[in-house]
């Protein structure tokens, strides 16, 4: 019987690989999602959600699989806020909310990006607070925040702005116009992105300047995608959603590190 458990010991697999752990987490709660009503992601959105599961918590581990955990829960959470409303007026998100591949990538390809490239570039430190502070860990927290603080803006605005403007003009536009801006959803993007950042913030990814830079970058990332919504993403059928969302992200990431830096260079 000994010898039988030191066989199995000795076999067992190294859970302290993260890639390993990584691989088994999100296998687990694949079955669980493939087997439960599909109401936050569609089948393919539940495999290319597995893969982004994967692929940032063996880059990240548990921390960064909570950032995007969080936006993942908050975010689905607030897209159904006054859904039958919203489903009424036609401007509810397709499939009452649940989200396919091009939702996932839209919403996280930044956010991967700053993760994978953390095996690649070398980290930078800074002395703040005596916490690592490196850039990539900052832009992956803040595409996420970009990215809530839109979802957020965008329902909440949806479900509740009383007053809605195009963002070029200020003219008064109807709900759920690309380019639209209400106060109620300005202020909801601005709870999105400091919650978000809090979560990175208290898992160590950030210090306590990275959640300023967050929600500083989250606002000027969602304003610049109103423009674009406004002004371009009728024009070029290559403009979808998901691109947008991408760009979005994106200027919300860069717009974080830039602020970031220029901080250290004139402190």
């Amino acid at each position: 019987m000994e010898n039988l458990v030191a066989a199995i010991a000795s076999t067992s697999l190294d859970y302290s690989n993260p890639w390993l752990v990584a691989v088994s987490i999100n296998t687990v709660l694949l079955g669980l999602a493939l087997v439960l009503p599909r109401k936050l992601l569609t089948t393919a959105g539940i495999w290319n959600g597995w893969l982004l599961g994967v692929l940032v918590w063996g880059t990240l581990g548990w921390q960064g699989y909570a950032v995007v955990l969080f936006y993942f829960l908050v975010g689905s959470l607030v897209t159904k806020i006054g859904m039958a409303q919203k489903e009424a007026a036609g401007i509810a998100e397709n499939r009452s909310g649940a989200r396919g591949p091009e939702n996932v990538w839209g919403s996280a390809l930044t956010g991967t990006i700053c993760a994978v490239g953390t095996l690649l570039i070398p980290w930078v430190y800074s002395s703040n607070s005596n916490a690592i502070l490196p850039w990539l860990l900052l832009g992956y927290v803040a595409s996420f925040c970009t990215k809530l603080s839109d979802t957020c803006g965008s329902e909440v605005g949806k479900a509740y702005g009383k007053s809605t403007f195009l963002i070029t003009t200020l003219q008064p536009v109807a709900r759920g116009t690309e380019g639209a801006i209400s106060l109620e959803g300005t202020l909801a993007g601005i709870v999105g992105s400091l919650g978000i950042a809090l979560v990175g913030w208290s898992v160590g990814l950030i210090d306590l300047w990275g959640i300023v830079w967050c929600v500083i970058a989250a606002l000027i990332g969602t304003n610049l995608e109103s423009v674009i919504g406004a002004t371009l993403q009728n024009k070029y059928d290559w403009l979808t959603n998901e691109v947008v969302n991408f760009i979005n992200t994106l200027i919300g990431a860069i717009a974080a590190i830039s602020l970031a830096i220029i901080t250290q260079l004139i402190s």
